[in-house]
């Protein structure tokens, strides 16, 4: 699988904004999205309409951040991208690859070597230590057990929790569950890194402490950072941020373009 370069569409900036035009160019695409929709047919006569036809790009190495209020299909974008959810019609491909048409084993084989995941409950395993939560993906990815208990201990070590690895997630703090979460995701050297409300659950000085480690791990490791979130802090840290609204694209906006009041987000 190759990356290929952008090229650069009228539907990134309605007002083909030359600012969004050099931020484009010359990046590679990682994920590129074409006309997705997503349809739920409920038990009332009426489909709910999740997605509307979202097209986006992002870029090798960038950081997103998905917003938009409650029911906006923000989170169903997010889950399509990786491939937690099936679109009923349009495309996801990453590096070129469509997701869509990959059977169960090809799907699991992507996002297991191509996609980390965080998630805003931590999802950790309650019966594992911190260091076996962080090895569950190598094991799975058939990585021999001494490779990856060492490498489970240094990325514990890269956000931390050097000193935790016998810890179990009950006797860690919420923060120190999602360092663990953030050090899983890394198991297998991801491109892309899935973060659902990575902050939701955490007070805002352990909330900030995660931003700034993610943040960190974009520019050492040059992962692609999507995040879907309602945290305004995160936007700081954020290349771009894609505002969903009523299941479509309302509009892209670079960082120094923000101008956003905290508790303007339903």
């Amino acid at each position: 699988m190759t990356e290929t370069k952008s090229v650069f569409h009228k539907y990134w900036d309605p007002e083909n904004d030359p600012r969004h035009i050099a931020y484009a160019a010359g990046k590679n695409v990682i994920v590129r999205a074409r006309d997705v929709k997503k349809v739920y047919k409920a038990e009332s006569p009426e489909p709910v309409h999740a997605l509307r036809g979202v097209t986006m790009e992002i870029y090798t190495g960038e950081y997103l951040a998905i917003m938009g209020p409650s029911g906006s299909g923000k989170s169903t974008f997010f889950n399509a991208i990786g491939g937690l959810d099936r679109p009923t019609s349009g495309q996801v491909y990453i590096d070129e690859v469509d997701i869509a048409q990959l059977d169960a084993r090809e799907l699991a084989w992507l996002r297991c070597r191509k996609i980390g995941y965080i998630f805003q409950s931590y999802n950790l395993i309650p019966v594992m230590t911190a260091l076996e939560n962080v090895m569950l993906p190598m094991t799975f990815a058939g990585t021999p057990a001494d490779e990856a208990r060492h490498k489970a201990f240094d990325l514990l070590k890269l956000v931390g929790l050097g000193h935790r690895p016998d810890n179990k997630p009950s006797e860690l703090s919420g923060g120190q569950q999602q360092r663990v979460a953030i050090a899983r995701s890394l198991a297998n050297d991801p491109a892309i890194i899935l973060a659902d409300e990575p902050t939701a659950n955490l007070d805002s000085k352990t909330g900030l402490e995660v931003i700034e480690l993610m943040m960190k791990l974009k520019q050492e490791k040059g992962v692609t950072v999507i995040s879907a979130t309602h945290d305004h802090e995160m936007l700081a840290i954020s290349d771009r941020v894609l505002w969903i609204k009523d299941g479509q694209v309302d509009r892209v906006e670079l960082r120094e373009d923000l101008h956003i009041a905290k508790g303007s987000i339903g």
